[in-house]
């Protein structure tokens, strides 16, 4: 089959006057043409297409593209171990790059005065910016969310570690309850509940028992925080879910 240089611009998401150009400099001159004169491109020409926006992407030279190309030793494997070892080595740089970027966000958002080291110290690989927008957007007109973020731009260092290390021993009892077989409505999994919402409260923003209510669904409905608190037990989620609302109902009823 052949095709069009309209056709392969579409395939590429090129410019026809980019391929007009590479044939000019001899780059892809295509392997036909139509009994009109146009342009007609063979699957070869694609292959070596591909190849040019490969080298492209990655910021080579046209002409250094052309000649790493047309070299005659060259084995088209060779062309792709090349390129995949080079995308592998700009992800890896990019992904550092943008985890710089995300913790000189985390100071300036929240206000925390730490150094860079204690910043990753306390952070570890966890980014507490990770969905500020998000955050934002849903409950950034509520009294919560701005107490919740005029008390973070209070927090020292020595703050943030104390507040994770409550997080930790309480993920580490509710672990043990678990495993030793207690109900989720019944009164240890409800005093669990009632101090993770006491802990909102201290450091957050007051978390009345409806809007705690709330949380809890969203910690089974959103996969992410789902994920974390499964990371301390696999359906500790959904079992804290359950603790939550019976410790609502004790008392509010």
């Amino acid at each position: 089959m052949s095709y069009s240089v309209g056709q392969v611009a579409g395939f590429a998401g090129v410019t026809v006057r980019t391929l007009h150009h590479y044939d000019a400099i001899g780059l892809l001159s295509p392997g036909g043409r139509s009994h009109a004169g146009h342009r007609r491109y063979s699957d070869a020409d694609l292959d070596r297409l591909q190849q040019i926006l490969f080298y492209r992407e990655l910021g080579f030279p046209l002409d250094e593209v052309a000649a790493l190309l047309d070299d005659p030793d060259a084995d088209p494997r060779a062309h792709l171990r090349r390129q995949h070892e080079l995308l592998t080595a700009r992800i890896e740089r990019l992904r550092k790059m943008a985890a710089a970027v995300e913790h000189a966000m985390e100071a300036r958002t929240m206000g925390i005065d730490l150094t860079p080291e204690e910043r990753f110290e306390v952070f570890g690989d966890k980014d507490p910016e990770q969905y500020a927008d998000e955050a934002e957007a849903r409950w950034g007109g509520t009294e919560a969310y701005a107490e919740s973020q005029r008390r973070a731009r209070s927090y020292t260092k020595e703050d943030w570690k104390r507040m994770q290390a409550e997080v930790a021993d309480w993920g580490e009892r509710y672990d043990a309850l678990m495993a030793a077989g207690e109900s989720a409505t019944g009164e240890a999994a409800m005093n669990m509940a009632e101090e993770h919402r006491q802990h909102i409260c201290a450091w957050f923003y007051e978390c009345p028992y409806e809007l705690h209510t709330g949380l809890a669904e969203m910690y089974v409905g959103d996969e992410r925080f789902k994920e974390f608190y499964d990371s301390m037990r696999p359906g500790l989620a959904e079992h804290l879910r359950e603790a939550i609302l019976a410790n609502a109902a004790r008392h509010t009823s």
